[in-house]
């Protein structure tokens, strides 16, 4: 079992920036790729980045060059450090953790709103 939990959400002014935080505990040993989503009200959830053990990382066209991933594997934590907000991105955000079997941990999600 792996848990994730995410924290660093909250309120920002449009153009501000949120930093998010993912700490993992458990059997990370066996947890390859970290990654974030996010799931407006009324929307699907979506990916928004992803990063390897490696560090190779993958984005969302609509974060792109706005939002980095990035992670430090002695403290098993993941980051997503947001800037330039807009409205758009408001939504609960998610902390996903893939094992090298394709399962797939979740985190509770933080709330992130982004007043115009």
């Amino acid at each position: 079992q792996v848990q994730l939990v995410e924290s660093g959400g909250g309120l920002v002014q449009a153009g501000g920036s949120l930093k998010l935080s993912c700490a993992a505990s458990g059997r990370t040993s066996g947890t390859n790729a970290m990654g974030w989503y996010r799931q407006a009200p009324g929307k699907e959830r979506e990916q928004v980045a992803d990063i390897s053990r490696g560090g190779n990382t993958n984005y969302a066209d609509s974060v792109k060059g706005r939002f980095t991933i990035s992670r430090d594997n002695a403290k098993n934590t993941a980051y997503l450090q947001m800037n330039s907000l807009k409205p758009e991105d408001t939504a609960v955000y998610y902390c996903a953790a893939n094992t090298w079997s394709g399962y797939i941990y979740w985190g509770q999600g933080t709330q992130v709103t982004v007043s115009s």
